[in-house]
C-alpha cells in the first residue's frame, strides 16, 4: 500500500496568522490612539490654561475709598472749617457784645481764613481800619474799640459778628475763631436813622437771645450751629435763622421765633 502523505491545512495556518497580526494591530493602534488623545488633551489643556491667565490679570489689592469721597464739596468745605475751629458760637456772641458797651448780636457768621461777612479778603478791611487810627483801633459811637493787642488778621477761621447798639448803630465784629480774640471792632458808616431805628426796634422785640434761639435749633436738628441771623421771614415775622450743621456735614437752616421760641421752619441743605 502506498502511503501519501496528508497536505498540510496551509488555508488554516494562513488565516491564523493574520488574526493574530491583526490582533496585534488593533492592540498598536488603540496605544497609538490614547497617547495621540493624552498628548492631544495636554496640549489643549496647557492652551486654555494660558489664555486665561491672560484673560484674568493677576488681583491686586484695591485700595480703601476715602471717607471724604462720598462727601459734597460743601461738605467737605464744612468738615475742614468745623476740624479747624475751636471757639464754639457761644462763646463767639459773648465776646462779641462784650466788644460793643451793651450790644446785642443780630448776625453771627463762621467763615474760613481771610474772610470777612461779605466775603471779601478781611485782611484789607483789618489793613483800612488800622491806617485809620495809630493804634489800630476804629472808635465807635458806643465807646467800643478793637483790642491793643488783637492781631489784625487771623490765619485760621473767623466769626464774623453784627453787634447793635442800643440806638440801633451796628458793629463788625471779628473774631478768631481759634484764639478768641477780637480782631476788629467797627460801626457801619452806611446805616441811616431809618436803618438804626429799625434795628433797635428789632432788638427790643427779639425776647429770645441767639443762645436760646440756637439751643431751639439743635433740639430740633442735631449738630453744630454756624451761623445765625434776626430777620423777618417771608411771613413778616421776626425770627432767628440758625444754620447747623450735623455729623455728615449736611447743613440745615431752623428758623426760631424771635419772641416765643417756637420752630417756624426748617430746610435741609443736600449739597
Amino acid at each position: 500500500m502506498t502511503y501519501h502523505p496528508r497536505p498540510k491545512n496551509t488555508g488554516f495556518l494562513r488565516a491564523h496568522r493574520l488574526r493574530a497580526a491583526g490582533a496585534a494591530c488593533v492592540v498598536l493602534a488603540a496605544a497609538l490612539l490614547t497617547g495621540c488623545g493624552q498628548d492631544s488633551g495636554s496640549t489643549s489643556t496647557g492652551t486654555e490654561t494660558s489664555e486665561a491667565a491672560r484673560a484674568v490679570p493677576e488681583r491686586t489689592a484695591s485700595p480703601s475709598p476715602s471717607p471724604s469721597a462720598s462727601l459734597t464739596e460743601d461738605q467737605q468745605k464744612r468738615k475742614k472749617l468745623l476740624a479747624s475751629t475751636k471757639i464754639t458760637f457761644d462763646k463767639a456772641v459773648t465776646t462779641a457784645e462784650g466788644a460793643v458797651q451793651g450790644g446785642k448780636v443780630t448776625e453771627l457768621d463762621l467763615k474760613g481764613p481771610g474772610k470777612s461777612d461779605d466775603d471779601t479778603d478781611a485782611s484789607a478791611s483789618a489793613s483800612a481800619s488800622a491806617s485809620a487810627s495809630p493804634t489800630g483801633a476804629s472808635p465807635s459811637p458806643s465807646g467800643s474799640s478793637a483790642s491793643p493787642s488783637a492781631s489784625p488778621s487771623a490765619t485760621g477761621p473767623e466769626w464774623v459778628a453784627t453787634v447793635a447798639a442800643k440806638d440801633g448803630t451796628e458793629h463788625t465784629v471779628r473774631i478768631d475763631a481759634v484764639t478768641g480774640k477780637v480782631l476788629q471792632s467797627a460801626a457801619e458808616t452806611d446805616q441811616d436813622a431809618e436803618d438804626k431805628s429799625r434795628t433797635a426796634e428789632r432788638i427790643a422785640k427779639a425776647t429770645q437771645t441767639p443762645q436760646q434761639a440756637a439751643k431751639a435749633a439743635t433740639d430740633k436738628a442735631k449738630g453744630t450751629v454756624t451761623s445765625l441771623d434776626l430777620d423777618d421771614n417771608d411771613k413778616k415775622v421776626l425770627v432767628w435763622s440758625v444754620d447747623v450743621v450735623a455729623k455728615d456735614y449736611r447743613e440745615t437752616t431752623v428758623d426760631i421765633d424771635a419772641a416765643t421760641g417756637s420752630v417756624t421752619g426748617e430746610d435741609v441743605d443736600d449739597d
